[in-house]
């Protein structure tokens, strides 16, 4: 079976409606190239690459850009050291790279949002009018924090708002989600309308968000903000997209290579 075959089964599986424009491309090899393996990443790093050839996969299916943007645009990259020393690497091991993003989130359920709740084990907690929403038995801002570090192997997370507030109502924005999607106000629109005590997510802007919450908490609300980073919010949906790509290609190894957060966190000692 070749790249195109796996990829229009996916996209076809996903019964996503036509996208005018989607990043959702083949970043890197050749549509007709016979698949050896598959393997599902949040990031096609040098290492994630490595580790796809050492284990026979030949189709990496990426979440984000494998070349530092967000269309994967490469013509000012002609003469970067480290685009040309990664294109070398997947050549040398014939490695095939397709996004898989926007008809990810598009699917229904969103493939990411699934995961994502299987790792937790919020099944049972997720608003059926919302994605983004959840009522969970109630508990306080640190120990949710401690279980999110826990069960999606965060090294640090940061709290903004009520620290020592409690939570019932949660909001959950992965990735880059807590920016707005295209519209800076929706988190905040979300926290009132959805009546939430708190709100997850990945990345952040602390002149939006960020902003918003600590306000409240100084105005005395019960609003706290949890930060995981964008990576810990959505590998694990990858992680979890193994066995939903194993269901379609039964006949073709499928394994997922964590990219890992990318920091190194320095605290200075109390």
């Amino acid at each position: 079976m070749n790249v195109k075959t796996i990829v229009e089964t996916i996209l076809q599986k996903c019964n996503v409606p036509p996208m005018e424009q989607t990043c959702d491309q083949l970043i890197v090899g050749d549509w007709n190239a016979e698949v050896t393996g598959i393997a599902t990443t949040f990031m096609a790093t040098v290492d994630v690459i490595k580790e796809a050839a050492a284990k026979g996969a030949n189709l990496i299916i990426t979440h984000e850009p494998t070349f530092f943007t967000g269309w994967d645009k490469t013509e000012w990259l002609k003469d970067d050291p480290v685009y040309t020393g990664k294109q070398a690497l997947i050549h040398q091991h014939q490695i095939n790279i397709w996004r898989f993003h926007d008809h990810m989130h598009g699917s229904t359920p969103d493939l990411i949002y699934d995961g994502l709740i299987r790792e937790l084990g919020w099944e049972t907690y997720q608003n059926a009018d919302d994605k983004h929403c959840f009522t969970i038995p109630k508990i306080s801002v640190v120990d949710l924090a401690e279980f999110l570090e826990e069960r999606l192997q965060v090294s640090v997370s940061r709290i903004v708002g009520a620290v020592n507030g409690s939570v019932e109502r949660v909001g959950f924005l992965v990735g880059g989600g807590s920016l707005g999607l295209g519209r800076e106000e929706m988190p905040m629109e979300l926290m009132n309308k959805a009546n939430l005590d708190t709100i997850v997510c990945g990345e952040i802007l602390e002149w939006t968000l960020a902003a918003y919450v600590h306000d409240a908490a100084q105005l005395a609300m019960n609003k706290s903000l949890i930060v995981l980073g964008h990576n810990r919010t959505e590998e694990v949906g990858m992680k979890h997209l193994v066995s939903w790509l194993q269901a379609l290609f039964p006949k073709i190894p499928v394994d997922f290579i964590e990219a890992g957060d990318p920091f190194i966190y320095h605290v200075k000692p109390l």
